[in-house]
């Protein structure tokens, strides 16, 4: 992969050349086709290492794609592609794993929950840049239940209000993930407790005005109860927290802006 410098501003293609833009970046990517055949990959004994790390990307790749669901669609106000990012994550906890050998190592979140906690869904302006007061949380693992107090917020201090919107409002997700394990039957990673990989709800606040004092408010957001009986020691439970900044809309009720927002995981559990 290139990166174009200089007057070049474009996207397609050019005599096997592919030009294009990343998301949270302005500038291009130059790619050129070719390489390996499909066939090569998947049958030539000269290959045997990247099938097996193909095989762990995939791996990977649901654990990041999951792990972004379980932040309960407040992703929608990250400024830059988390994915990559998130299926990075995956791959340092496969090296966690000194047991298994290359193409069979399992991902254990459940055993480094750390890594996910902060883990901010905006680079430019981060939450706590944004939000100016420390919410207090209780996150109730057994229960799949959360509860965030939210300090009285007087808006010209506790609020970075960039785009200087009328309107803000608060919304916590909790959501779950699984640790995954190669199965030797289906030849693929799978989650070991699948229907709590990438399960989520959130919750959202009302609209406040951006110059207002804000009481002190109290949001709860919980799982279905059939979830709670799935529960074992291979999930780890994420909350999370944004706050969306909004406009007058058609109908002179607020809504929101996309992108104008921020967030962040502030718990596993």
């Amino acid at each position: 992969m290139t990166i174009v410098k200089g007057f070049m501003q474009m996207s397609g293609s050019i005599q096997g050349v592919s030009f294009y833009t990343l998301k949270g970046s302005d500038k291009v990517v130059m790619r050129t086709k070719g390489g390996a055949t499909k066939n090569q990959i998947a049958n030539s004994p000269k290959f045997e290492k990247t099938r097996r790390l193909n095989m762990e990307f995939g791996g990977c790749s649901k654990f990041g794609s999951k792990a972004r669901k379980a932040f309960g669609g407040l992703h929608r106000i990250a400024d830059y592609n988390v994915n990559p990012v998130l299926n990075g994550m995956g791959k340092n906890l496969m090296k966690l794993d000194t047991v298994s050998e290359i193409g069979r190592r399992n991902l254990k979140l459940s055993d480094n929950k750390d890594i996910l906690e902060g883990f901010n869904f905006n680079r430019n302006y981060p939450f706590n840049t944004v939000v100016r007061i420390s919410p207090q949380w209780v996150l109730d693992r057994d229960k799949l239940k959360a509860t965030v107090t939210v300090p009285r917020i007087n808006t010209d201090i506790d609020l970075l209000n960039i785009q200087k919107l009328p309107f803000f409002r608060l919304i916590v997700a909790i959501g779950t993930v699984s640790d995954l394990a190669y199965n030797e039957t289906k030849k693929q990673y799978k989650p070991l407790v699948p229907d709590l990989h990438g399960a989520s709800n959130s919750t959202t606040g009302e609209w406040f005005k951006t110059q207002s004092i804000v009481p002190e408010q109290t949001l709860t957001v919980e799982m279905n109860d059939s979830l709670v009986a799935e529960m074992t020691d291979d999930i780890s439970v994420l909350l999370s927290m944004a706050i969306e900044f909004g406009n007058i809309g058609m109908t002179d009720e607020p809504v929101e802006v996309k992108y104008a927002g921020c967030g962040k995981v502030v718990a596993v559990g």
